[in-house]
């Protein structure tokens, strides 16, 4: 019999978190956040990381586990999240995953496999050089002519993908497109994704306002501690509520001008969440509002029930 897990996916700023809460506190659950930054120690104004308060009790995984100059890969957060829903269900509890990045979710509900994707930046550096000697389509061409299918999906000037492609053929004589159909389509878990969605206009406002109520807690101060701290060029500092508030700090911008920023980037990041998850997993969706955010929360509760009594 498969094991039980719940998602709960949609655009920042639509109450993910709180939805979590309450499932975890209806069906005997635990919490994994899916978020990517959430992971780092220190960084909690920005990544807008669960209180304690927030927690109402419910263990909470996946936060505060590593240091800001700690690197974290899609494969790293896939191992952990799988052993954190082991963890969970050997204490009878339901595993809910909360947020977090459309294939970050994908690689821990189908075991994505990524054993031979790790990156080499030797190789990378290498096939740069190829492409100021030689340009840049010979080296295209050298894709196309291994993995047609791949070459399609990816513009000469990604030079990214490009390298990319070719290194896990070079590595492993397998390519990218083979790689990609290999992949598990069945997943080992039984498992729920449940969509928040709001009408855009008003889920703008409220990203809009939380970069606000963000600053007023301290944002600033906290990206200052960590630029300070030489932590600049880190992985952590290169994600939203991070990145744009940097420039300021450097003298470039005015603050307004930063917060701007910040408030667009993330307008951005919700539509891509939102269309990411669209397109790509089985969703049910549920649209909420300010004024039926509790009804539709019982509304939800009401229909895993019946998932959750399954056998």
């Amino acid at each position: 019999m498969k094991e039980k897990l719940v998602v709960i996916v949609g655009p920042t700023a639509v109450g993910k978190t709180a939805l979590s809460i309450e499932i975890a506190k209806k069906f005997n659950g635990e919490v994994i956040s899916g978020d990517s930054m959430q992971i780092y120690r220190g960084l909690d104004i920005g990544t807008a990381k669960v209180t304690e308060a927030e927690k109402e009790g419910i263990l909470h995984y996946m936060i505060d586990i590593l240091d800001p100059t700690e690197s974290f890969s899609v494969a790293d957060f896939q191992q952990r999240v799988q052993d954190n829903i082991d963890t969970i269900q050997h204490k009878n509890k339901l595993p809910i995953i909360a947020g977090g990045t459309g294939l970050y979710i994908q690689s821990v509900l189908y075991d994505y496999q990524f054993a031979v994707s790790e990156r080499s930046g030797e190789y990378h550096k290498q096939i740069e050089s190829e492409i100021e000697r030689e340009g840049i389509d010979s080296v295209y061409q050298r894709l196309n002519r291994v993995d047609p299918l791949q070459a399609e999906k990816i513009h000469p000037n990604n030079h990214r993908r490009l390298i990319r492609a070719l290194e896990v053929y070079d590595r492993t004589g397998m390519t990218m497109t083979e790689y990609q159909q290999k992949q598990q389509e069945e997943s080992r878990f039984d498992f729920r994704i449940v969509g928040l969605q709001m009408d855009r206009e008003l889920l703008y406002e409220r990203i809009n306002k939380r970069v606000d109520q963000m600053v007023e807690a301290g944002l600033i101060v906290e990206v200052k501690r960590l630029y300070q701290n030489g932590l600049e060029n880190t992985q952590a500092m290169r994600g939203i509520g991070y990145k744009e508030i940097l420039p300021y700090l450097k003298g470039e911008q005015s603050l307004e001008e930063a917060i701007d920023t910040l408030k667009r980037n993330s307008r951005r990041f919700a539509k891509r969440q939102y269309t990411w998850f669209k397109n790509k997993m089985p969703v049910d969706w549920y649209s909420i509002t300010l004024e039926t955010k509790n009804q539709v929360f019982q509304n939800i509760l009401t229909d895993l029930e019946g998932f959750y009594k399954e056998t």
